[in-house]
């Protein structure tokens, strides 16, 4: 790729600033901004905060944003939408171009459709980055931005904004707890994610029982512990699949007696195959 926008190659394992320059931030004359950035294996976006919403995504590799309720693992074109003032950091996985679409507050109120709920994009979320979507911020990436011609340009936004709210979302969130003990419980368990580990164990590490820890998935997370399970397991898988591993060595490595087992949990959960969540597309 020879993107215009593309900035910045980045060292593996360094910890990079993030792009927060007025070059880069958009303005009424200029409500979305697109910067690309080619980033090597490893690299880490240290926590930041943006005074716009923000889009981010990458042409291959693994992405993984956190926050401080939840941490979010996507693989190629999968985005996750972060609304204006949420903290975050970000690690790419493998060597890739990430793509940052930064965009006004209150931009998608100008989408053109009637009816459209806003209400879930005032939060953290992942949606699918639809090949016309995907193709509209290549050509917006190329384009000199400050010498384009304004029609030109306000149909680009139009066409995003439209197809930003349109894309099927994708369920790769893994909340995360406030409370003390069940965090300490989440932490555990992300650190070393196997259908193996002991739920009385990690309670008990925990400074809980298993009730309360059950309790708590329900009171601070609205889920159980099986379900919030599936979701770290999955991101987990999509980290090792960023690593080369193939679906039977990530079967094996998460506690799965066969990959069958471990295709199917990813069906229930995405509602596709697993060919289709870790293929490069």
């Amino acid at each position: 790729m020879n993107y215009r926008t593309t900035t910045l190659i980045c060292n593996e394992d360094s910890g990079v600033f993030p792009l927060s320059g007025p070059e880069f931030a958009p303005s009424n004359a200029l409500p979305v901004r697109c910067v690309f950035r080619l980033h090597a294996a490893n690299t880490k976006v240290t926590c930041h905060r943006h005074a716009w919403d923000q889009m981010i995504f990458s042409d291959r590799g693994v992405v993984r944003v956190t926050t401080t309720r939840a941490t979010y693992t996507v693989p190629p074109w999968r985005a996750v939408w972060i609304p204006a003032g949420v903290s975050h950091s970000a690690a790419l996985l493998e060597t890739a171009h990430l793509c940052s679409l930064q965009l006004l507050p209150g931009c998608m109120e100008r989408v053109p459709e009637k009816c459209v709920d806003l209400s879930p994009w005032l939060g953290c979320r992942v949606i699918e980055v639809r090949p016309l979507l995907r193709e509209l911020v290549k050509a917006l990436a190329m384009e000199n931005i400050e010498d384009i011609l304004a029609r030109r340009y306000e149909s680009y936004c139009s066409l995003i904004l439209l197809e930003i709210i349109g894309a099927p979302a994708c369920p790769l969130m893994v909340p995360l707890p406030s409370e003390r003990r069940l965090r300490s419980f989440c932490d555990s368990f992300m650190k070393q994610p196997s259908l193996a580990r002991s739920l009385d164990e990690m309670a008990r590490e925990a400074g809980a029982s298993v009730s309360t820890i059950n309790r708590l998935f329900h009171t601070e997370l609205g889920s159980r512990f099986s379900v919030w399970r599936k979701q770290a397991l999955l991101a987990h898988a999509l980290a090792l699949s960023a690593h080369g591993m193939t679906l039977g060595e990530i079967s094996y490595r998460l506690g799965y007696g066969n990959q069958s087992a471990f295709s199917a949990m990813v069906r229930q959960v995405m509602g596709v195959s697993p060919s289709e969540v870790f293929a490069v597309k």
